[in-house]
């Protein structure tokens, strides 16, 4: 494999090998193998979403991505999961260049994937969490502002970045609000080494979501999505549609029960045994500091988005989005995309540029 002498070098580039700065988030039921191997194919790093995925899946889905690519792609993966260690040992066993986590790994964790040559890129929502996982070994972090998809808190991204920028030495790649070259460019100005973007990858040709659901995202206005606690007891920022205000207007008890109902499908479509999903909820109680309900409450979110993310069916299912959705109004290919962004970015670098190669030539007249 020869990858090409990317156009715009960052330190991403050089840490991961890949082409563009650019990467495509582990969206769960969004990012499989059709969609990752496009990003990476297209000079961008993909990454697999596990957290969907049983483990036997999850192996499936690796092997299908390196018969489609023969270009670094990660996996993301629930650092909480009952199962985490097996899936890192599949990782380093099938040579995936990037492990990617939605909450911090412990350092044991971190020091094994490195000591196999995999690189580690933490998501996470504020500064300390930067610092942490920077000094427990992380090669680089995608740190993501409230306006993407997430449950990273409200800090935007505007602020969150440079935050980060200034607390850490690591590569910092900046995820929510980002969709084109402009973006890139802004984010390569602050100091990131690259961008990540989920709902910008969601709606292109390569993602497997229904036309119709791609449809109704085009649909939508800047101010068509809403940041809920009643999806899964943690904020989200969803499309705003009839499910999600009933949801929003439903008292605990209801929400309560539709969660442990959820549940009991997940645990019937993934096969894991009750004492897994228990041990899995006391983990996720220790790490995030969760009640119980909450902790039932997150079952409602696999389910909710399998409903409207793979089935289509917009009126029994959530569909995660970025405030991004309100301004995106086109369905490119994977390649088309990323060619498209990282013209546009170098457009505004060099507009930059001449900007401040004319103010030389004032100041010496």
């Amino acid at each position: 494999m020869t990858t090409p002498t990317p156009r715009l070098r960052t330190a991403l580039t050089d840490l991961v090998g890949i082409e563009h700065p650019i990467v495509q988030t582990g969206m769960g039921w969004v990012a499989g193998p059709s969609l990752v191997s496009a990003t990476s194919n297209a000079g961008g790093l993909g990454i697999l979403a596990s957290a969907t995925m049983t483990y036997a899946e999850l192996e499936a889905a690796i092997a299908k991505t390196k018969a489609q690519t023969d270009r670094p792609f990660g996996v993301n993966i629930r650092a909480d999961a009952g199962d985490a260690g097996e899936r890192i040992d599949l990782l380093i066993r099938e040579k995936v260049a990037v492990a990617s986590f939605a909450l911090a790994p412990k350092q044991d964790l971190i020091a094994k994937l490195k000591d196999a040559g995999v690189v580690v890129i933490p998501s996470i929502g504020a500064a300390k969490h930067a610092v942490k996982v920077a000094s427990w070994g992380a090669d680089a972090v995608i740190v993501q502002g409230g306006e993407g998809g997430g449950h990273t808190g409200p800090v935007a991204t505007t602020l969150l970045l440079p935050s980060v920028l200034d607390a850490v030495d690591i590569p910092v790649v900046a995820a929510g609000g980002f969709f084109d070259g402009r973006g890139l460019a802004a984010a390569l100005a602050y100091g990131a080494a690259g961008v990540a973007m989920g709902t910008r990858f969601l709606l292109t040709q390569d993602s497997s979501v229904p036309d119709a659901v791609k449809q109704e995202y085009l649909n939508r206005h800047l101010q068509d999505t809403v940041v809920s606690l009643k999806v899964d007891g943690m904020p989200h920022r969803v499309l705003n549609t009839e499910l999600v205000q009933r949801l929003e207007h439903s008292g605990n008890w209801r929400g309560f029960t539709a969660a442990v109902a959820n549940a009991a499908k997940f645990k019937k479509m993934t096969g894991m045994k009750w004492s897994a999903l228990v041990r899995d909820g006391l983990a996720m109680r220790k790490t995030k500091d969760l009640t119980w309900s909450q902790v039932i409450m997150a079952a409602n979110t696999p389910m909710l988005l399998r409903a409207g993310l793979v089935e289509g069916n917009t009126q029994a299912g959530v569909l995660a989005a970025g405030q991004v959705t309100g301004i995106i109004d086109d369905l490119p290919t994977c390649k088309e995309l990323v060619e498209r962004i990282v013209d546009e970015a170098e457009a505004r670098l060099d507009a930059l540029a001449a900007l401040r190669n004319s103010s030389k030539v004032t100041a010496s007249e």
